[in-house]
């Protein structure tokens, strides 16, 4: 399979931030008369992606030099239903430029870490793609420091991230629940997590499979604890440009297949098999070998076999990404194993 790295693209992402208070009002105008993100991308002959960059789990490096994690994934996903091929540009972003990098065109998709917010689904001009991971907002502490409930943390001196959600679901919660916190601040997650480490505060806040990421690989991983109390929802999906149905559709429809793999007992694996041998109706629409629905998005009809032949199924993303960490699905199973994730169906 091809995959394209360009290496010059940090200075590209610096580029186009630098104008972005113009460009995204351009965007969003050129967007709002005649979108065709699906054209823009295969004249170019590649997806721009944005990624979050050392977020084990999501996005990160492995022994290989290659890159690896659920939003890498993602990235995967939709190059595979386009190209049948991972051809792919990685742009690293930060939180703070990613919606602004989205917004002015400077990648196509910003695959991962934007929890589905109100707010955000109606003021910035992006569309959500769906939820692909359930999580919620937790807490790292020292494992002799006694704390085993966020009510422990009453007077603590807490380090998140500063213009987060974090940040706001922390005030908000702490206020509800008649406690006190004093709040250190950082640029971004890594920063905080590093002042944690140093003892400048008592507890860090993140989302937690984030957080469990972070520090797997710690020399004293067992002298940390993530509390099991959560203290809000955090529903993810990834986010595409308003004023282009036809890609959020692509984007939408290119992740649900993952999950409708999974329900159907489709794997990375086995995916030709079954494809070859199959006669659950809705497994042959699927995989493009009864009828047609890659017409409707502008695809081939076998878009979503590309989708499963070279990234996964939902199980497969899990288990690559999320179990060494030593992560359970829990709510994060398909709906007929207990969990959350229900595949629009292919009909």
């Amino acid at each position: 399979m091809d995959c394209i790295v360009v290496p010059s693209l940090r200075t590209r992402a610096r580029a186009a931030f630098a104008g972005a208070g113009v460009l995204v009002l351009a965007a969003l105008t050129a967007a709002g008369a005649a979108a065709d993100t699906l054209a823009d991308v295969r004249q170019r002959g590649f997806l721009r992606c944005g990624l979050i960059e050392a977020s084990p789990g999501f996005s990160s490096i492995d022994d290989r030099g290659e890159r690896i994690g659920l939003d890498v994934d993602h990235c995967k996903t939709v190059a595979a239903a386009i190209f049948g091929a991972i051809k792919v540009e990685y742009v690293p972003i930060t939180p703070h430029t990613a919606f602004t990098l989205l917004q002015s065109g400077g990648i196509d998709i910003f695959p991962g870490g934007a929890t589905w917010t109100f707010t955000r689904d109606t003021t910035l001009g992006l569309d959500y793609t769906g939820v692909y991971l359930y999580t919620g907002q937790g807490f790292v502490v020292r494992a002799d420091a006694g704390v085993r409930r966020v009510a422990d943390l009453d007077g603590a001196t807490i380090c998140v991230a500063q213009g987060t959600t974090l940040e706001q679901n922390l005030a908000d919660y702490f206020d509800q629940h008649g406690l006190h916190y004093t709040p250190v601040t950082f640029a971004d997650i890594d920063m905080g997590l590093q002042a944690y480490r140093a003892g400048r505060c008592d507890a860090f806040t993140n989302e937690t499979v984030s957080t469990a990421g972070r520090i797997h690989n710690w020399p004293d991983r067992d002298q940390h604890l993530i509390l099991a109390e959560v203290i809000s929802k955090e529903p993810m999906g990834a986010l595409v440009r308003q004023g282009d149905p036809r890609w959020r559709d692509i984007a939408l429809w290119s992740f649900n297949a993952r999950v409708a793999a999974e329900e159907l007992g489709i794997n990375q694996a086995n995916v030709d098999e079954v494809r070859a041998t199959t006669q659950n109706a809705e497994a042959r629409r699927l995989l493009g070998v009864q009828g047609n629905l890659g017409a409707a998005l502008g695809l081939d009809r076998d878009w979503a076999y590309q989708v499963i032949k070279l990234v996964g199924s939902s199980a497969d993303l899990w288990n690559r990404n999320f179990a060494p960490l030593g992560l359970e699905r829990g709510i994060n199973e398909t709906w007929n194993h207990g969990g959350l994730l229900t595949a629009l169906p292919y009909r």
